[in-house]
Parts: structure tokens; C-alpha cells; sequence
């Protein structure tokens, strides 16, 4: 589960500040898909950024799994990412010179693991969650030869390659038209409901917000239920 508690954040402005989260309040249970809308500049980006550590707010608390990681350093910061938040942006970011395999391997090379067995089993790692994606007879291929479908399914197994506790998602299906974009959403609560991961999902397309298992609106940095 992740909570935010009493979220503020600003951004300096010349001599004034921006505030980008207002007194934001939120709970995600795991297994629980919840999506956040709203317009451009609403500050839904910033409520991902908090939750997945890479921007501290000014105020409040976030809890994973009842851990507060509010104050945690850099450091910290990157030893929880990649140990348990898997992060899906809105382009899949892909290594050019790596089959979709090989994308899923280097996760856990990240912190220094690199030993034959730990290899070896990352890449067995690698081959179930390509299969689960649907991408079992394309594992050998680069990121020039797969489809915008193809290359976010393997930006979404990357992210479940550390198992964890919450998948922080930002517009997964802008670049894809409606069919491919639903297809893609379907597979994220699928997994989201198979590995028991509390799921936050910022989308414009209000057209899978049927799927979700909570909506929410940001407006001024404010969230509001929906």
C-alpha cells in the first residue's frame, strides 16, 4: 500500500513560489489500480515524482508499505527504487543495442549484481514475465523491430522485474491508438491484480477509466475523488 499524507510541494517561481501539490491525501491499496486525471500542469506528474521518490515535497508524509520514505537520502531513494517501485513512462525508453531480453537483465545489474547465478536467473525472470506480456516470440528482438504496442509491453515486464510493492505509471497509451491503448491498460490492472502491486495510473484517455478500481481528479494541485 501507498499513502499520502497531507502532500505539499512547491517549485520556485523568480520571487514567489508554484504550488504543485496541495494538502494531497491518497491511499492505494495493493492490488488496487487507482488513476489520477486531469489537465496539463495539474500537478498529477508531481504526485508520480513524489511517490516514486524522485522529488521530496515540502511537506507530509508518503508510506510504502507502511514505511515512511519521506527523508529517505538519494541513495535510499535509488536502493527503494529498484527494490520496490517499477516505473512505466509515457515512452518506453528502450536501449537501442538490447533484444527485450536483455532490457529485462540489465534491471538487475543496476545494483551491482552481477554474479553467474544471479545472471542466470534474471534471465529466467526475463522470459516468464516477456511471456506473460505476450511477447513470448519476440524476446530476440530490438527496440527498431518491435511495434509502440511491443515496445511499452516490454517497458511494462522491465518494470515488474524487481517484484514490486508499487508501479508508478505515467500516460502508458498516449503514443497508441484507442485498441492498442486498451489492450495495454487491461495488461497493466492484470498484472497489477496478479502480483499484488498498489498501482498509480495518470491518464488523459477517460475512455479506460472503467477498468480502474478508483478515479481521481487533479485541479490546482488538489485531488478530488471522482
Amino acid at each position: 500500500m501507498i499513502e499520502f499524507k497531507n502532500i505539499t510541494l512547491t517549485y520556485p517561481d523568480g520571487d514567489r513560489r508554484i504550488t504543485a501539490l496541495d494538502d494531497v491525501n491518497l491511499s492505494v491499496p495493493r492490488g488496487n489500480v487507482t488513476a489520477i486525471t486531469g489537465a496539463s500542469g495539474s500537478g498529477k506528474s508531481s504526485l508520480l515524482a513524489v511517490g516514486a521518490t524522485l522529488t521530496h515535497p515540502d511537506s507530509g508524509q508518503v508510506l510504502l508499505d507502511d514505511q515512511d520514505i519521506t527523508a529517505y537520502s538519494p541513495k535510499q531513494s535509488a536502493q527503494l527504487r529498484r527494490d520496490k517501485i517499477g516505473i512505466i513512462f509515457q515512452s518506453a525508453n528502450l536501449i537501442p543495442s538490447l533484444d527485450a531480453v536483455d532490457q529485462l537483465v540489465v534491471m538487475k545489474q543496476l545494483g551491482g549484481s552481477t554474479s553467474r547465478s544471479i545472471r542466470h536467473d534474471a534471465r529466467e525472470q526475463a522470459h516468464e514475465l516477456l511471456n506473460k506480456v505476450g511477447l513470448d516470440k519476440d524476446k530476440s528482438k530490438r527496440p527498431h523491430q518491435l511495434s509502440g504496442g511491443q515496445r511499452q509491453r516490454v517497458n511494462i515486464a522491465r518494470a515488474l522485474m524487481n517484484d514490486p510493492s508499487l508501479l508508478v505509471v505515467d500516460e502508458p497509451t498516449s503514443a497508441l491508438d484507442s485498441k492498442l491503448g486498451a489492450a495495454i491498460t487491461e495488461l497493466i490492472v492484470g498484472i497489477t491484480k496478479e502480483h499484488n502491486t498498489a498501482t498509480l495510473l495518470v491518464t488523459h484517455d477517460r475512455t479506460h477509466l472503467p477498468m480502474m478500481d478508483a478515479v481521481t481528479e487533479m485541479s490546482d494541485g488538489v485531488l478530488r475523488a471522482c
